[in-house]
């Protein structure tokens, strides 16, 4: 399950000595489902990630199944093994580049865009993520958001609970990433 996370860094880091390389293992992965009678809303702590300055390389990963704070068991095992299929997709992907160029020398704040693959639920769909990246000095902050419309990824919902569960869903990413040797 790991291995694929572990491949997309293995290539991220192979381009060379010179390579502006930061990762995270515990980023935060949040979503947030708002619908007419039902508020639902889980996280995961578990999202890993590395961003390569030098080539502009971006891969992020989240297994399904570390999500976290739904408003009871019963709704976490739904949302589990009802509508993302876990067993089956168990972790979402985004994969791409990093639109602007951005100097990680000079701390700051940056607003960038990441061009790439988003995958969830065996779905790709090409997306453009908006990031806020704040640069220190020994690390970069990196905060997004964006929607999910659930029927783009083949998530169904049944009717009888479609005022409960949201057609489009926000995520919400937060990371510290920090860098390679």
């Amino acid at each position: 399950m790991k291995k694929p996370l572990y491949i997309a860094f293995a290539l991220l880091l192979s381009v060379g000595i010179k390579a502006q390389i930061f990762m995270c293992k515990d980023g935060n992965t949040k979503f947030i489902s708002e619908a007419p009678l039902e508020l639902i809303k889980a996280q995961s702590n578990k999202t890993g990630g590395a961003v390569d300055f030098s080539n502009k390389n971006v891969a992020f990963s989240v297994l399904i199944s570390s999500f976290e704070g739904f408003n009871s068991e019963l709704q976490k095992e739904h949302f589990l093994e009802n509508y993302m299929e876990a067993d089956k997709f168990q972790k979402a992907t985004f994969k791409g580049k990093i639109i602007e160029d951005v100097d990680i020398s000079k701390p700051g704040t940056y607003t960038l865009r990441a061009k790439g693959v988003f995958n969830i639920h065996g779905v790709d769909k090409e997306k453009i993520v908006k990031v806020k990246m704040v640069v220190k000095e020994k690390s970069a902050e990196i905060d997004t958001d964006f929607d999910v419309p659930l029927d783009e990824h083949n998530i169904k919902v049944p009717k009888i609970v479609n005022q409960k569960i949201a057609a489009v869903i926000t995520v919400q990413v937060k990371a510290t990433l920090k860098p390679q040797s």
